[in-house]
């Protein structure tokens, strides 16, 4: 079962050994197990529904908790400690595209807010009502089917609400991927893909989600929104791009067609060290510059290396291979960088030369497979960390951004700087990677812990503190606001910096041609 307060299945626990414990006390002193609200007594408190009876509504108090809220920290300090309000009035399972324009034509009617949900995923505010009137929860979940594929043209169509394992499952079935991995990947699905613009793990290989949307259906509250397939064209905008990361302002996209792959004969991910930062920085940019085709590349910078170290176990094998690095001019300022290789077994030992002598020229150290296939094993049950250090009183929680080359470095130390300066001297864990690179430049990933003092009110200020130094850093670097994880409500009061006045002007007018009542997921993207 899924878990109804945090992270995955309920089933699945990872635990953190006590050396890993140890590690975090000592940098983040103070940390208070909290007290959960249980389940039984966060639903004795919701409020009746304000929506009526209707044979597609689910006004059950259960159901409406249960996709009241997404993955964010506000979201888990909200169902933590039963402080939701406002919920869901109902949820819908529309199994058509009929069902989905009925749906839309009784939010109209009732004068309710429509919020799409995919997987539940979300990290920044996606799913969260406004409160200002009735909220419908429009769920995919019955939305999932393969409705036809084109071997010729490479192209399948899905139903928007497939989730990653279900997709990937039935094109694997007839010799195809899609190669979309995100981490949420167990749980996310297509339509949410592509309305948050995602990222998978390996797009250096596959590209991002725009470069595989090729086209699909949108339902509106004006009617329906059909964008064709064609192998590219030169007819004006591309009003596929309207829909990429509109995140529900539109409408609610429930069939899309990608662009799909044959299965690759081979793949493995290897690691290297470099005696600093500057060092693996230059190596990662040389690689994509050169046209090297990994298919992944990960880049760790100190204190996210000695972290990933520190927490990896086999402490007596870590030992061995820390002296070994020392020994090649990898001290305490190395850095670790991973790398993906997939194709034919030809074009993985290829590419792996190619990429070996460029790491080589820049003072990289060849680790082996041993860390890149541990990080490939826990690509996805990674995640469930939250839980473990929630139970030990403490809090983590990402952000990330994209910049161009020259502003990476300058940009991670400052954010980091930020971060940790934020509580007013109080410790927070903070460290960073480039989870996906480009000629241009790199996204950068930062993940900090602080502690939980075990207080609704001040643990959410807490968090709001630290999001605000963190976004303020991205804007002064010049970095987009979110490079993988949408915009939401957490990222909405930054988007103005990114597109300017004229260009939200010009985004409200579009949302305001579609969804005229302003129904659509209010206060996304932009108020």
């Amino acid at each position: 079962m899924r878990r109804w307060n945090g992270w995955g299945d309920d089933q699945v626990e990872l635990a953190l050994p006590e050396s890993a414990l140890g590690f975090l006390r000592e940098r983040v002193p103070g940390a208070r197990r909290p007290d959960d609200a249980t389940l039984e007594a966060v639903l004795s408190r919701l409020p009746d529904s304000r929506l009526p009876e209707h044979p597609l509504l689910d006004r059950s108090p259960k159901t409406r908790l249960l996709h009241s809220r997404g993955q964010s920290l506000p979201d888990w300090l909200a169902l933590r400690h039963g402080e939701l309000d406002p919920v869901h009035d109902a949820v819908a399972f529309p199994e058509s595209n009929e069902d989905v324009a009925e749906l839309l034509r009784l939010a109209r009617v009732c004068g309710a807010e429509v919020i799409p949900y995919g997987g539940g995923t979300s990290v920044v505010g996606h799913l969260t009502p406004s409160g200002h009137r009735p909220s419908l929860c429009v769920s995919m979940a019955r939305l999932r089917r393969l409705l036809s594929i084109d071997k010729q043209s490479m192209l399948a169509t899905f139903q928007a609400g497939v989730t990653g394992p279900d997709l990937e499952a039935q094109l694997r079935a007839q010799g195809y991927t899609l190669g979309h991995f995100p981490q949420s990947f167990e749980y996310s699905t297509l339509g949410g893909w592509v309305v948050t613009r995602s990222s998978g793990q390996q797009s250096r290989m596959y590209g991002r989600i725009e470069q595989m949307f090729a086209g699909g259906r949108l339902e509106t509250p004006t009617g329906t929104l059909e964008l064709p397939t064609f192998p590219a064209s030169a007819a004006g905008p591309d009003l596929r791009e309207w829909v990429l990361g509109s995140e529900g302002r539109m409408g609610i996209l429930t069939e899309v067609t990608v662009r799909i792959h044959a299965i690759s004969q081979a793949e493995t991910f290897r690691g290297w060290f470099f005696p600093d930062w500057h060092a693996a920085e230059q190596a990662a940019r040389a690689l994509v510059q050169a046209r090297v085709p990994v298919s992944m590349l990960r880049v760790s910078n100190t204190p996210e290396t000695f972290t990933t170290l520190k927490l990896a176990g086999d402490h007596a094998s870590i030992r061995l291979l820390e002296r070994y690095l020392a020994l090649r001019g990898c001290g305490d300022r190395k850095c670790m960088l991973l790398a993906g290789f997939t194709g034919t077994p030809g074009e993985c030992k290829q590419t792996f030369a190619r990429a070996k002598r460029i790491f080589r020229s820049f003072g990289g150290v060849y680790a082996g497979a041993k860390l890149g296939e541990k990080w490939k094993a826990g690509r996805y049950r990674n995640v469930y960390l939250r839980n473990a250090l929630w139970a030990e009183g403490y809090a983590v929680d990402t952000f990330e951004t994209a910049l161009d080359w020259p502003r990476i470095t300058p940009y991670i130390q400052a954010v980091e700087q930020a971060v940790r300066d934020a509580l007013g001297g109080e410790p927070v864990h903070v460290y960073t990677h480039l989870s996906h690179v480009y000629a241009q430049g790199s996204s950068a990933y930062t993940t900090y812990v602080f502690r939980l003092t075990g207080d609704y009110q001040q643990d959410l200020q807490r968090w709001q503190t630290i999001k605000r130094a963190a976004c303020d850093a991205i804007v002064a670097y010049g970095g987009t606001i979110s490079h993988q994880h949408g915009v939401g409500l957490d990222h909405a009061p930054y988007l103005k910096a990114e597109k300017g006045e004229r260009g939200m002007a010009a985004l409200r007018d579009m949302l305001n041609h579609f969804d005229p009542d302003g129904i659509m997921n209010p206060g996304k993207l932009c108020d």
